[in-house]
């Protein structure tokens, strides 16, 4: 069998891309590949004297399938010579929400209209930034961490004193500020995109939070996405160059897809349970479509 290997985080291993790695080590099997999960922690990248880039990983390894975030180890691993499913580039621009937004802004995607904190190393805040948030968003409005996955670090600004509030307790965070979609409270559309084609999507409601994630009590299931879905989906992900990604959408005025966050790593679990369709079947064909494409040219 081939070998390829999964690359997860040694400190906190997320239920969910345990059940990722599962699901495409047992597709791959079928595949004859040998799939094998290990820590970042065990991944040794360094640079030499003489500039060549050095790596413990086995040489014989056909891929990478990268569940986490360390950029230091990605970069690493692709100068080193190894395919990455997703790219170190692709992964970095998805985990900083900014820099998703700043990537896509002026592509012909309609995005949350969004003010990034300014970076700060003083003890107090400055009150001309929040008036200003507060003048251009209005109330309420949304409050995220840069970084962050599953609905966590983000919340729901009722006024300017919890505004304050915010910025004063996460000053020395990358953090941002965006208008609140309000046309659909509590629902998204999570769509996934494999190989550049949206092959699965997933409405997800949440009737007692804003927030619809799964994770936050949201409750996913099959969603047939109009035309306009699709298209921002996969357009998202081909400006990103995602081999995979779960495209979050929200529905604005019209019945218009806004884009509200990209996940390089979106897990599998929920929309495979919430839609039938065998996700890791056919990332897995993408996988291997992809290597054989690139080794032709």
């Amino acid at each position: 069998m081939k070998k390829a290997v999964c690359i997860l985080n040694a400190y906190k291993i997320l239920p969910g891309l345990e059940h990722f790695y599962l699901r495409m080590k047992e597709e791959l099997a079928k595949r004859d590949y040998l799939l094998t999960s290990i820590q970042n922690s065990e991944v040794l990248t360094y640079l030499s004297e003489s500039s060549d880039r050095i790596c413990n990983l086995d040489p014989s390894t056909q891929f990478v399938l990268y569940l986490d975030k360390d950029a230091y180890i990605s970069h690493g691993l692709e100068k080193s010579g190894f395919r990455l499913f997703n790219s170190a580039t692709s992964i970095e621009l998805c985990d900083d929400k900014m820099k998703t937004y700043m990537a896509l802004e002026g592509k012909g995607i309609q995005i949350p209209k969004t003010i990034p904190g300014p970076l700060t190393y003083s003890q107090s805040i400055t009150s001309i930034f929040v008036e200003r948030v507060a003048s251009l968003l209005s109330f309420p409005l949304v409050a995220k961490l840069t970084y962050g996955s599953m609905g966590n670090s983000v919340h729901l600004i009722a006024n300017k004193e919890e505004l304050y509030r915010f910025e004063e307790e996460n000053r020395y965070m990358l953090r941002l500020y965006q208008e609140w979609i309000h046309e659909e409270v509590g629902v998204d559309y999570r769509l996934l995109v494999i190989g550049g084609k949206c092959v699965a999507a997933m409405q997800r409601k949440n009737t007692h939070d804003f927030r619809s994630n799964l994770a936050q009590g949201g409750i996913g299931s099959a969603f047939t996405p109009p035309p306009s879905y699709k298209e921002v989906a996969e357009k998202a992900a081909a400006i990103l160059h995602l081999d995979y990604c779960g495209v979050d959408l929200l529905k604005g005025k019209d019945d218009k897809p806004i884009l509200c966050e990209v996940n390089s790593n979106a897990f599998m679990q929920g929309i495979e349970k919430a839609t039938g369709i065998n996700v890791a079947s056919i990332y897995a064909d993408t996988i291997l479509e992809t290597l054989k494409k690139e080794q032709c040219k």
